[in-house]
């Protein structure tokens, strides 16, 4: 038996605050601890949509791609706002998979054919409902098909960037490689380098 078995949790009040580009949610919650106690306590919540990830690796060259672009909470900041990270994207209804292929050819031009799902894990639990699924797959030069990019009519602004995964990971160390999906990417793949080098 944990020590939270006695522990429980019923939301009492879900108020919007705020629905936007996301939707923030105020909840008032009665707690009961894992000692039996029950108390009233308040949490702003940030409802956003299922996403995915994918690392592209081309094991011919040993490089990764990434893409540059714009995110204003760095600006907010006082820090570059144009930033690498994997591709990614948002599943608009579709499953992982399906999501992560046209998010992967909408942004860097790849076609991806064979996909490994790794995991998925929930990017700032404490404040948000995104839940991640994080890919894997093997590229070559002969799998991008179209310049990438991002769409025009959703105003992306997006560079493809191809970098040695050695590179990569002391661009971590240098702070120029700050994105969280991607470091955790680039970790996995450091780890798992034999097997994506395996023709």
């Amino acid at each position: 038996m944990t020590k939270f078995e006695k522990a429980k949790a019923e939301i009492v009040r879900n108020q919007t605050l705020s629905q936007g580009w996301t939707r923030l949610s105020n909840y008032t919650v009665d707690y009961t601890d894992s000692e039996g106690e029950t108390h009233r306590v308040y949490r702003e919540v940030y409802q956003r949509t299922p996403a995915a990830t994918i690392l592209l690796y081309d094991p011919k060259r040993g490089n990764v791609v990434l893409v540059r672009q714009f995110r204003l909470p760095l600006q907010l900041h006082g820090e570059p706002a144009w930033i690498l990270e994997a591709p990614a994207g948002l599943l608009d209804g579709d499953d992982p998979e399906p999501a992560i292929r046209r998010e992967a050819m909408e942004e860097t031009g790849f076609r991806v054919r064979d996909v490994r799902f790794l995991f998925k894990a929930y990017s700032s639990p404490g404040s948000s409902t995104e839940v991640i699924h994080f890919f894997a797959a093997t590229v070559d030069t002969n799998d991008r098909v179209s310049q990438g990019g991002g769409l025009a009519e959703e105003h992306e602004d997006i560079e493809v960037v191809e970098i040695p995964l050695d590179a990569a990971m002391a661009m971590i160390e240098s702070g120029e490689i700050i994105d969280l999906k991607t470091i955790i990417l680039l970790q996995w793949a450091v780890l798992n380098r034999s097997t994506l080098d395996q023709p």
